[in-house]
């Protein structure tokens, strides 16, 4: 018995784009998930050759599904699942996002007074 399709949000947890499922449930639910250029609802089915493109918090994937499957696998058996063709500079995107932080050392405790009030100007505030 081989499965032809299967929900978006379960194929989603068991390729471990996401954590549980509650997680893929509500990204499909706010939009952030698109299969083949449509928002995807949590029950929208996957079959084998669909697009799948999510957004995440710093970055954007494009996979494309190779295989349906329910129950979730091991992250070195991902590869026979999924092939991602996201585009390389979209992990440079990402990297701006994060420099938005002041650098302090670690371990260096609480800021002092003067350090909030530089960080509070790299921030913008």
């Amino acid at each position: 018995m081989t499965i032809t399709s299967c929900r978006i949000d379960k194929w989603l947890w068991a390729v471990r784009i996401f954590r549980t499922r509650s997680l893929a449930k509500e990204a499909c639910t706010k939009g952030n998930v698109r299969l083949n250029a449509t928002v995807a609802k949590a029950s929208s089915q996957v079959k084998s050759g669909d697009k799948i493109a999510v957004k995440l918090k710093a970055r954007s994937l494009d996979l494309v599904v190779l295989d349906v499957l329910e129950k979730r696998v091991g992250a070195s058996s991902v590869v026979d699942y999924c092939l991602d063709v996201s585009p390389p500079e979209s992990t440079q995107t990402a990297l701006p996002a994060s420099r938005n932080t002041a650098i302090r050392d670690r371990g260096a405790g609480r800021p002092t007074k003067r350090d909030r009030r530089n960080i509070d100007k790299l921030r913008g505030r």
